[in-house]
């Protein structure tokens, strides 16, 4: 009787563990299939010469200026403070946004000789930039709605 009581009860387990991970799965392929709009709103941009762009990223890999591995990435002529950007049906998921002020126009973020941005930044969560640029993980953020907003407050070196 206890053996059949022991076989009794790891069939449950058994079965409760199937059914628990059938659950996540289901769960995990309905978030990965949920979308959701996302705004960017910059703010403290200096003046309005030139172009304001923004890359957004899915992953670390290439972030902040990783040409060509951004999600999206967007370049428009400053017409006015705060600018927006608007992204429409992004997965939901974790995300991080990159912001420079192309001043000439040149689509790159210049530096001077020592590595130092000459030209405005900024990024998602607004994290403290000392000497570098901030990792994916101090940036990200979560689309898990229909409608995700943040706010990025550029900064300029002296």
């Amino acid at each position: 009787m206890l053996r059949s009581l022991q076989v009794g009860l790891g069939a449950i387990a058994a079965l409760s563990s199937l059914v628990l991970a059938n659950t996540i799965l289901a769960q995990s392929t309905v978030q990965s299939k949920f979308k959701g709009n996302l705004t960017v709103e910059v703010n403290g941009l200096q003046n309005q010469k030139g172009l304001l762009c923004i890359r957004l990223f899915n992953e670390s890999r290439g972030f902040p200026e990783g040409e060509g591995k951004s999600t999206k990435r967007e370049c428009v002529k400053i017409t006015e403070e705060p600018m927006q950007f608007s992204f429409k049906n992004l997965t939901a998921g974790s995300y991080a946004v990159a912001a420079f002020h192309d001043v000439n126009g040149d689509l790159k973020l210049n530096r001077n000789a020592a590595g130092m941005p000459t030209e405005g930044y900024g990024f998602s969560n607004n994290p403290a930039v000392k000497t570098g640029p901030p990792k994916f993980g101090q940036t990200v953020f979560l689309v898990a709605g229909p409608n995700t907003g943040v706010k990025i407050q550029m900064k300029y070196g002296t």
